[in-house]
């Protein structure tokens, strides 16, 4: 199976948030007919995780699966995991066929999901931003874990989420301090109000191509950040996150797939 990180950029994730198993592969059969490259597979969302449920659900499909688990049901509501449960269901899915996980950045501190809880000792601290760690003795578990992963033929995806504004140096810095837990993927979701913000945000993505080695998708949530989600990706990010069909549990600031897989085809042809 193709590794997620050497998918050609930009790859169209289809994100797969379903009930059932049935469910979940009927809608990955929909992203890989409307042109998914990978599929991103919401454990949580899921009414079973067990390890039977995953195989056969990453069994259905020849795409590359990341899978993640965001701790939050199709409904909505908090799906209940501790942080040891959720890891280990990320675990499961690599054993079941997962071509990689989704870790993210407050994984083992779960108080730093909604506040910055950490020492104030780098650019992008001066924030406050959400999901940002600098705790050692957390940081060394999350490197066990990516090791870990790394023993069982998976790759890790590092998220991060800070939820604020931030400059295209902060943004930069943020992805150099992920960088040294060695993941295959760094993801960065900054926030986007104004038109400036959105410039900003392109700006970084430019920058995180000269700057950082591993690969990286980027793009800014907010009013403003909409744009930022097919641009960036044109511009060197390695993910495109897409819905094929949305529903009440979709992120309807996603991108629709199929557009994205006719603008990317375009653009491919352009240059």
């Amino acid at each position: 199976m193709m590794k997620l990180s050497e998918l050609r950029a930009p790859a169209a994730a289809g994100v797969v948030k379903e009930k059932t198993p049935k469910a979940a592969v009927g809608e990955i059969k929909n992203c890989w007919f409307d042109g998914a490259d990978m599929i991103d597979l919401h454990l949580s969302c899921l009414e079973d995780t067990s390890l039977d449920t995953l195989c056969s659900i990453i069994g259905s499909t020849s795409l590359p699966i990341l899978a993640l688990n965001y701790n939050t049901a199709w409904s909505g509501e908090h799906a209940g995991f501790d942080e040891e449960a959720r890891v280990q269901s990320l675990l499961r899915a690599v054993e079941a066929g997962a071509a990689g996980i989704d870790m993210q950045g407050y994984t083992y501190d779960l108080p730093s999901k909604a506040a910055f809880c950490g020492e104030d000792l780098y650019s992008f601290t001066k924030t406050q931003p959400r999901e940002v760690v600098t705790d050692q003795a957390i940081i060394d578990k999350q490197c066990a874990l990516i090791e870990q992963v790394h023993s069982m033929g998976a790759e890790v995806l590092m998220s991060c989420h800070p939820g604020v504004v931030l400059t295209a140096e902060q943004v930069v810095d943020l992805a150099l301090f992920m960088e040294k837990r060695e993941p295959d993927i760094i993801k960065i979701v900054s926030k986007a109000e104004t038109e400036d913000d959105l410039a900003e945000s392109i700006r970084a993505m430019l920058l995180l191509k000269k700057e950082i080695r591993t690969k990286v998708s980027y793009h800014a949530n907010g009013r403003a950040g909409s744009l930022s989600r097919i641009l960036n990706p044109l511009l060197g990010g390695q993910i495109a996150f897409c819905v094929d069909r949305y529903t009440a549990a979709s992120t309807m600031e996603q991108l629709d797939l199929r557009t994205v897989r006719a603008v990317v085809d375009g653009v491919r042809k352009l240059i």
